[in-house]
């Protein structure tokens, strides 16, 4: 069996500059823990694959396409792929998602 603890795998470098930890990497699919402190934001982008986000704490502004919306914890959101989407915190608290894409992208995220 093989388990991964969030504290213990190491912050990965990205291009929005947040808590990043890749929990899952194959094939069929990555998970990614992000945590984003009080104003904190991913910059707005594009994934050539489906993705979901789960979030575990806090109330995140999510942004799929031309929506944007408040989540609530334990909500997950789908976003399908090649449409532009974002994470922001715009609360007080910290905000902690499990981002999934499915499968695994081959091809770079556009950032825009």
């Amino acid at each position: 069996m093989k388990i991964k603890t969030v504290l213990e795998t190491p912050i990965k470098n990205n291009v929005h500059q947040v808590d990043a930890r890749m929990l899952y990497n194959n094939e069929s699919a990555q998970a990614v823990h992000m945590t984003l402190n009080p104003g904190e934001s991913l910059k707005p982008h594009i994934t050539p694959v489906n993705v979901f986000f789960f979030v575990i704490e806090g109330t995140p502004d999510v942004l799929i396409g031309e929506e944007k919306q408040r989540i609530a914890t334990n909500s997950l959101v789908e976003s399908p792929k090649d449409i532009v989407h974002c994470i922001y915190n715009n609360t007080e608290t910290i905000v902690r998602i499990l981002v999934v894409k499915a499968p695994r992208p081959t091809t770079a995220t556009k950032v825009l």
